[in-house]
Order: C-alpha cells, then sequence, then structure tokens
C-alpha cells in the first residue's frame, strides 16, 4: 500500500480569510472520490500573502506550491497530478525558489509554515541555555546585540541583567503580544505559526533572570493566536518543558495566557501590568522602571513576541552568529511587514540595514494600485510618514532614530498618490483620542484639540494661526506626555504637514510664512 501524499494547506488567519478552510474541505473531498490516499497538514504561513493560500504538495522531488488555490481550481489540480507535482496554472514550484522568499535570511520565522504548528520541536535554544549558568544567557543575549522589536529598542541583555539582579521573592516573566499597530501581523503569525519558538524563549528569559511565573497578553482581536498558543502551552506542559521540572532540571517555570480587552494603549508596558493585575489599562509613571518593579510589585521582564522569539536562535548557534546580521547597532534580522496598497504584501524576514525602496519596490512590488508610492508609514499608526527623500536610508534604529523616524515593530504600510494627507494627519489625532487612557492633559486633551486645528486648516479658517496653533500643540505632546501614546502621535502629523504641505492647501511661502 502507498504512502499517503501530505498537502499542506495553511490555517493562518490570513489564508483562512482567503478561505483555506473551504480549499482544504475540497481536496478531502476529491480525494475520496477519485480514491486517493491524501493527508491533509494544516501549516502556518510562508508569509506570502499575496499568494494566500498557498498549497504545497509534498513530492518525491521536494515540496510543490500551488497559488492561489480557490476551491474550485481543486478538481483541475487533481486532473493535473498535482499530488506528483503536475504541471497547472497554478503551480508555482519550491516555496524556496520564489525571489520574495528566496532573498530572506529566516532566524525567527525558519519553521514558519513548514509543518503543523503544534509539531514536535527539539528545544535545542533551551538546551543550550540549561547547560549554562543565568550569567552566562544574560551575557550571551548582551553580546548577540538583541534590542527590543517595540518602538523603544531597548537592549534586552540589559533589561534583562536588572531584573537578574534585582533580589525579590518572585519575578516575572511577560511577553507583550498586544500587537495593536496598523499593518503589523508578525506576532499573529509566529503564535499561529511556531507557537513553541515564543515558550522556548519565554523559558530561556525565565532560566536568565530566575523568574517561575510567566504571562503573555494577547490582543482578544487575535482569537486563531489564542486557539493555538493554549493548545501549544498544554503540549509543551505535557512534554515537561513547562511545569514543576523545565526539562528534568528541577526548575519550575509556567506561562499563562491573559486576552486583552481591545484597548490599544495597553500595548505600553505599564498600562498592559495594570491590565494583567485586573485593573484599568492606564499608564503607570516611571520610575520605578518594571525590571525593578512591575507585575505585583516584583521585578519583570517585559518583552514583545519578536523579542523573545529571537533569544532560542542566539542560545542555539550563539551571540556571535546573531550579530553578524544586520548592521551598526542594530544586529540580528526584523520580519518587515509590509501592507497596505502594494502590490505583493506580506512578512520579509531580513537583515537590518536594506532601504524602503528596496523594500516597497524590490520585493513588494510597488503599489497594488499601479499608481505612484506617495507616503509610507513606517512604525505603526504612530509612525511618521516617509517621503521619497528619505527611502534610501538604511532600516535600522539609529539611522532612522537620527531623521525623527521610527522603526516599531516592523510595519510599512504604503500609500499611492491619491491619499489625502491632511486627512491622514488627522486620522493619527482623532485615533489617539479614541485610544488615550486619559491619565495625562497633553494626549488626552491636546489630541482633541489637534482634531479641530487640522480641520480648521483644511478650511482654510486663518490657516497660518493654525499652523503655528497645531505646531504648538505637537510640541506639547512629544514633550509632556507621559507615554509614547500621546508622544508620538506628532510624529505622522508633522511628517505629513512638513512632506505634503499642498495637502493642507499650504504653498511653500504660505508654509514658511507659518
Amino acid at each position: 500500500m502507498s504512502a499517503a501524499t501530505t498537502v499542506f494547506v495553511p490555517a493562518d488567519a490570513a489564508a483562512l480569510a482567503a478561505d483555506a478552510d473551504l480549499v482544504a474541505a475540497a481536496i478531502a473531498a476529491h480525494a475520496r472520490g477519485s480514491g486517493q490516499d491524501v493527508r491533509i497538514v494544516r501549516n502556518g504561513s510562508r508569509g506570502l500573502l499575496w499568494l494566500e493560500p498557498l498549497v504545497e504538495v509534498q513530492t518525491a522531488t521536494g515540496r510543490i506550491a500551488y497559488s492561489p488555490v480557490r476551491a474550485e481550481d481543486v478538481g483541475s489540480l487533481f486532473e493535473a497530478g498535482w499530488l506528483q507535482g503536475g504541471a497547472h496554472a497554478l503551480r508555482l514550484g519550491a516555496v524556496e525558489d520564489i525571489a520574495q522568499f528566496k532573498r530572506q535570511q529566516r532566524l525567527t520565522f525558519a519553521r514558519c509554515g513548514l509543518d503543523d504548528p503544534l509539531a514536535d520541536v527539539p528545544w535545542s535554544g533551551l538546551q543550550a541555555a540549561l547547560a549554562c549558568t543565568p550569567e552566562a544567557i544574560v551575557q550571551q543575549v548582551l553580546d548577540s546585540g538583541l534590542r527590543g522589536r517595540g518602538g523603544a529598542a531597548f537592549p534586552a541583555g540589559i533589561k534583562w541583567r536588572t531584573v537578574a539582579q534585582a533580589s525579590a521573592d518572585r519575578k516575572y516573566v511577560v511577553c507583550n503580544a498586544d500587537e495593536g499597530d496598523s499593518g503589523t501581523f508578525a506576532d499573529r503569525m509566529l503564535m499561529e505559526g511556531d507557537p513553541f519558538l515564543l515558550i522556548e524563549g519565554m523559558a530561556i528569559a525565565a532560566l536568565a533572570v530566575g523568574a517561575s511565573k510567566g504571562f503573555i497578553y494577547i490582543r482578544s482581536e487575535y482569537p486563531h493566536a489564542v486557539r493555538t498558543f493554549e493548545a501549544a502551552l498544554r503540549k509543551a506542559r505535557e512534554a515537561g518543558v513547562l511545569g514543576s521540572s523545565m526539562l528534568g532540571s528541577n526548575i519550575a517555570f509556567d506561562i499563562e495566557v491573559r486576552v486583552g480587552g481591545g484597548s490599544y494603549v495597553c500595548g505600553e508596558e505599564t498600562a498592559m501590568l495594570e491590565s494583567l493585575e485586573g485593573k484599568r489599562g492606564v499608564v503607570r509613571a516611571k520610575p520605578p522602571l518594571p525590571a525593578v518593579q512591575g507585575l505585583f510589585g516584583r521585578p519583570t521582564v517585559i518583552n514583545n513576541v519578536l523579542t523573545f522569539a529571537a533569544v532560542p536562535t542566539i542560545l542555539e548557534h550563539g551571540a556571535a552568529f546573531y550579530r553578524d546580521f544586520g548592521t551598526g547597532r542594530s544586529r540580528g534580522t526584523l520580519p518587515f511587514q509590509l501592507a497596505g496598497n502594494v502590490r505583493q504584501g506580506g512578512l520579509f524576514e531580513l537583515p537590518f540595514g536594506l532601504t524602503l525602496r528596496e523594500l516597497v519596490f524590490g520585493i513588494g512590488g510597488g503599489t497594488a494600485s499601479g499608481r505612484p508610492v506617495k507616503a509610507i508609514q513606517v512604525g505603526g499608526p504612530l509612525g511618521a510618514y516617509v517621503p521619497e527623500s528619505q527611502w534610501d536610508l538604511p532600516l535600522d534604529y539609529d539611522a532612522y532614530g537620527a531623521q525623527g523616524l521610527v522603526l516599531g515593530h516592523g510595519g510599512v504600510v504604503v500609500h499611492d498618490d491619491t491619499v489625502d494627507m491632511a486627512q491622514m494627519a488627522r486620522f493619527a489625532m482623532e485615533f489617539c483620542a479614541a485610544e488615550s487612557c486619559g491619565k495625562c492633559t497633553p494626549c488626552r486633551i491636546g489630541s482633541t484639540r489637534g482634531v479641530e486645528v487640522i480641520d480648521r486648516i483644511v478650511l482654510n479658517h486663518n490657516r497660518p494661526q493654525q499652523v503655528r496653533l497645531l505646531r504648538d500643540l505637537c510640541d506639547t505632546m512629544l514633550a509632556g506626555s507621559l507615554c509614547a501614546m500621546g508622544g508620538m502621535t506628532p510624529y505622522p502629523v508633522l511628517s505629513a504637514l512638513d512632506h505634503y504641505p499642498r495637502d493642507f492647501g499650504l504653498l511653500a511661502d504660505d508654509e514658511r510664512a507659518a
């Protein structure tokens, strides 16, 4: 009896939105009807989202991809002999040979999309960490140059060392998976496609700092990620990775899932801690830093998904291996997420140092509309709009920071020349007003006044004076807000005003006069 042919149909949320479940059901039905033995594996996404559902068949010569597959295509695929890699209009060949995939350097997402997200993994990074002292683990993370994959880009090793050196009866590891930035989906993809990697990174952090309990704060809008991650936690406990004895080491560590309530500001670490403690998600004043006095008043390591998920690679292959990728003080890789009006959107993991022009045009293929690109927002809804004059800057934390830009979580949203940048600036203020926790005046009141001022500029109600008022208001928000919610809202507003003045009804002379 011949072995079953394995067909991989992604169960990632993006693929599900493109009817991947219907495709899987159609494949199963046609296999039964034709008497062919097919084993369907629901894998994660490869990140080439414009090709979803991207279905792969395991053939004698390797995995062959067909894309985008619809339920109505399944009959003709079987007729073409696709289970043996047969020719068809949807046949792409090996995913690894697709140009946009081949160019990547996949470290964090190396396993994502290859198999069932709950398939067994070797836990190599954790095994290596268990053979080290806590001090040696922290030193590896320091030497790797790993920086937090969020807005602040703070060196992860310094944060870990601070928690490790703090004295307390209990310490915590908290993963911030409240991925709320527009155009970002790396956290979701990883939790749905390779949840064990994140569990492994959090466990290594626990070994490094002496924590016995971990929490992951996942946004409520990610139900598939929540289900997959909770299933992965159960399997990790059964395998002896989590619980009273981490891989037989007699070191106890476990992780608990907490689901957020839809608040954007709870992506800020101290507001998230308040929510984890069962309180309203309001930003805390700092100091004390969470590394010293965090969850329930104990020293707490807080990193996001991509930061923790980078750690197993560092422990398995060494700090020097990871440090060899990237540029300057931005080491390793970043999973760039390309969205908006772009022809080939998706997740592309690349070393720091490429340019926005290379990413959007060389990989993304330009706009989906075919019109010229006008503006590219980098770093989420509070990131600046990057004009063409800055598209050749290297994508690294410091090069961007020197120009008043942020990389943030690696989200890149493309807009063509039909976009109204005054309305985009207004949206930033409106978004801040809706999502502010309300604790500080510059954010709470400034954002509401910002909407009103931009409306007056657009309607030409004493425009020069209103432009000066908007700039003063942004300066107050930048300098006086308690957290990045209010402190970063001026980034998209001022970048739109500076680089696209005509959208506000301004001419160059008007802007200089203002």
